[in-house]
């Protein structure tokens, strides 16, 4: 008996509960090009519906009589290598994600390709007898003979007036109409105005049209508006409709087709020059990289101590070697020094990756990375999966990064997939940052990563002078502005002295917090249970979770009296009294408002090391990364904001921002000094980051999270459940509860669990969803994903919850 050839295909648009490799027959014409890593269309459904899939495997069988065949394949070369069809499998077991969204996370959203279904006449209309036809059937005849070729469906649909397809459908059936697919590839020119989605995490009821252009911006992260309107086969209406609903927002973007073309450099290195304890850095890491057994080393020093050179003089070495080499960044805030250092250096061989980039940049820089043209990847979490076919070393800077993780499925993060690729290449992962993770400095303490330490600033620098100032001092002595006394001195001898400043505020917005006086009335959100916070730039009150406003009132929505009071600091005020408290100053504050156009981030600090701004008030974009020597001063404006929070990581996420912004200070050959303002003096954690100690931090948090068996003790498994009624959310996280309990019990008692009840989650509604969490503390191996997946499948199975969404999220950086 003759074997069949079957490909085994990851489907786009497939659910969690079903979602596997679907079998299909190759038939002999399509035998040459079907190859594992290739994308195809096939019929899918009971409806045979025309939809895009990956090859997966190829495997021969000796009956295929009841496997649908493979319509069509779309590429002449395979786009996964084998590494990358590995990594699609990995991740699905250890995201819960289906095959087609980890294939999604591999290709750049330009080259991903949408159905388009189009309709022309089968006969001349001359020939028809029209008073045979219905109106509507009519209407579509004389449409498609004015138009003389193929029409895409949503546009006939559009033209016409209609709800569905039905009226073509039955043309069809008659002979009347011909019914015909094919695949598009979204690609396009940049262009100047560009669109991305707001914060809304839930959305209001949308047309077909408008949840076309949702759905690309979900995958593609921003677009163009020409890009968009072609993709999404919709006119710049469509988009307006959502920008006036909140939506989507425009953003302004420099045309560049290579959007760094405009940093010089030649690629012509100089040579590095190392310390001494630099230079055993180096060479401790060039020997594990040279060992071609690959793993993953921490290298750990504190701010101003040069790792950056450290792994810059290892990337030399490896480029020389011809193999590829990925350098990853937390935000984009950050990329463009980091880019403009490597450019610099390394000239054309550099190719960019981050989701501030058009569909076409992005695609022009992957192709660069598969083509062999570009040999370094620089970029934020996607660059993760640059198409290297050699990949010798990924760096991984400012490791500790929340932004690291994805908070939408799939719910990967970029250093677990880093290491999975590094092991696939034999090749070295190195974790940089002055503050590592726990869990990282963990590992580095038990041996399962190897550690380097730079104990000391590069050079001349010295660590930073701290003092931390107790503000309740400050109001006893009448001084209710935002900066105390010895703050205020110091940035009027800096301005004297012609030298910069930078004030950490980690609260974005003009007042943080509005109440009545009369009734106590906080006045919230009505779609989330979130206060909100006003905006002095457009006179709103404005909800950071769904984009919520309303006009700046006085009068309170309960009691109707006047008697609304606006208090609390955000970067806007803090701007605004440092104005009047400082006249002469030249001030420059970043915060995500103020750098919503591309290139902002960019162009403000180019200006600020330029000597034309002498303060910088920000967010935490201002904490990391910063590098100007002329900085000898550094403030943090309110240090209590980051130490309390409901999440076990919260500590650690204060002791690493106020210990990066200090480490802001003095980077050069001046002196520098730190100034932290907190209503807390006696809290420990200030004192540590004050002084820079993150071994005595260590010992302490390691302390707590063995107590209480958070990791790296166990793992966290989150459980999310999303939906419309409150009840209905509760009642469907009992239910997982319940079931959980069961089968953990018969089928996997081996399985260290220790599970707390469902509970609302920390903003317990967004945008009218409700919220629940259910936290189990585990180990994460195979069988527990095993069976966190099994309750996934069961529960998306059980049609009395089939209006609550269920997720779990291995190890997320908050808890829900």
């Amino acid at each position: 008996m003759s074997e069949f050839t079957v490909a085994k295909v990851a489907v786009e648009k497939t659910v969690y509960h079903f979602d596997k490799a679907f079998d299909y027959c190759v038939p002999e014409t399509l035998l040459a090009d079907a190859k594992p890593g290739c994308r195809v269309i096939v019929p899918f459904g009971g409806a045979n519906s025309k939809r895009q899939g990956i090859i997966l495997a190829i495997t021969e069988q000796k009956v295929a009589d009841c496997l649908k065949p493979i319509l069509a394949v779309l590429d002449k070369a395979p786009l996964l290598s084998n590494e990358g069809l590995q990594l699609v499998s990995w991740m699905k077991e250890h995201y819960f994600c289906t095959l087609f969204d980890a294939v999604k996370l591999l290709l750049p959203a330009g080259l991903n390709l949408k159905i388009r279904t189009e309709y022309s006449l089968a006969v001349n209309s001359d020939t028809l007898f029209m008073e045979d036809f219905s109106e509507s059937e009519k209407q579509v005849i004389r449409y498609l003979a004015h138009a003389r070729t193929s029409v895409d469906r949503d546009k006939l649909l559009s033209a016409m007036g209609f709800s569905d397809d039905s009226v073509l459908q039955k043309l069809c059936s008659a002979n009347v109409l011909v019914k015909s697919s094919g695949a598009v590839r979204r690609i396009g020119d940049a262009a100047q105005k560009m669109v991305r989605l707001t914060d809304l995490s839930y959305l209001p009821k949308l047309t077909k049209k408008q949840k076309n252009v949702y759905d690309l911006l979900c995958e593609a992260g921003s677009a163009s508006l020409k890009e968009l309107c072609y993709f999404a086969g919709v006119t710049p209406v469509v988009v307006n409709t959502l920008a006036t609903k909140g939506i989507v927002q425009y953003f302004e973007m420099e045309v560049y087709r290579n959007p760094y073309e405009h940093i010089s450099g030649n690629g012509d290195a100089e040579d590095i020059v190392l310390s001494s304890e630099q230079q055993k850095a180096f060479e401790n890491l060039y020997q594990q990289y040279r060992s071609g057994k690959g793993g993953v080393s921490l290298l750990y020093g504190v701010t101003g101590s040069g790792k950056t050179s450290v792994f810059m003089r290892l990337i030399d070495e490896v480029k020389g070697e011809g193999r590829g080499i990925i350098v990853m960044v937390p935000e984009i805030s950050l990329t463009p020094q980091t880019v403009a250092l490597f450019h610099q250096r390394y000239g054309r061989s550099v190719a960019v990756f981050h989701s501030g980039l058009s569909l076409g940049e992005r695609l022009d820089e992957w192709k660069r990375v598969k083509n062999g043209e570009a040999q370094i990847a620089v970029g934020t979490r996607s660059a993760v999966f640059a198409p290297f076919q050699d990949l010798g070393i990924i760096i991984v800077d400012e490791e500790q990064e929340y932004t690291y993780k994805s908070e939408s499925s799939p719910r990967y993060h970029a250093r677990e997939v880093a290491k999975f690729r590094c092991a696939y290449h034999k090749a070295l992962l190195v974790l940089s940052s002055a503050t590592p993770s726990i869990e990282s400095y963990y590992l580095a303490q038990n041996g399962r990563y190897s550690l380097n330490t730079l104990s000391t600033r590069f050079g001349c620098a010295e660590l930073p002078e701290v003092t931390v100032v107790d503000m309740n001092r400050e109001l006893e002595n009448g001084n209710d502005t935002i900066l105390s006394a010895e703050l205020f001195s110091a940035l009027n001898d800096n301005l004297k002295n012609g030298k910069q400043s930078i004030l950490l505020l980690n609260r974005r917005g003009f007042h943080t917090f509005v109440s009545c006086k009369k009734c106590g009335q906080v006045v919230t959100c009505p779609h989330c249970s979130i206060s909100l916070t006003y905006h002095s730039a457009n006179k709103r009150l404005m909800c950071h979770y769904c984009g919520y406003s309303i006009p700046f009132t006085k009068e309170c929505p309960q009691c109707h009296e006047n008697q609304v009071y606006y208090t609390g600091w955000g970067t806007q005020r803090a701007e605004q009294q440092l104005q009047e408290l400082l006249p002469d100053a030249r001030i420059l504050r970043l915060d995500t408002d103020s750098t919503m156009t591309r290139f902002a981030y960019e162009r403000k600090l180019r200006l600020f090391a330029q000597g034309e701004y002498d303060i910088i008030v920000g967010t935490q974009m201002v904490a990391k990364g910063l590098d100007f020597e002329n900085v000898t001063l550094v403030g943090v404006l309110s240090a209590d904001q980051t130490l309390y929070s409901d999440d076990f990581r919260s500590y650690e996420r204060a002791f690493d921002l106020i210990t990066q912004v200090v480490g802001r200070s003095g980077r050069g050959k001046f002196a520098g000094r730190a100034i932290i303002q907190t209503f807390t003096p006696e809290n420990s954690i200030l004192r540590l980051a004050a002084r820079q100690d993150y071994q005595e931090f260590y010992k302490g948090e390691i302390a707590i999270r063995k107590a209480m068996l958070y990791p790296p003790y166990s793992d966290i498994c989150v459980i999310g459940f999303v939906g419309n009624m409150q009840d209905q959310v509760h009642k469907a996280s009992k239910t997982f509860l319940s079931n959980l309990a069961f089968l953990a019990k018969s089928e996997y008692p081996e399985q260290p669990l220790r599970v707390l009840n469902p509970a609302p989650a920390l903003i317990g509604k967004v945008n009218n969803k409700y919220r629940y969490k259910l936290i189990i503390k585990c180990r994460n191996n195979a069988k527990l994903r095993e069976m966190i997946s099994r309750l996934l499948i069961q529960f998306s199975e059980n049609r009395e919850y089939k209006s609550v969404t269920v997720f779990a999220d291995m190890n997320p950086n908050s808890i829900l």
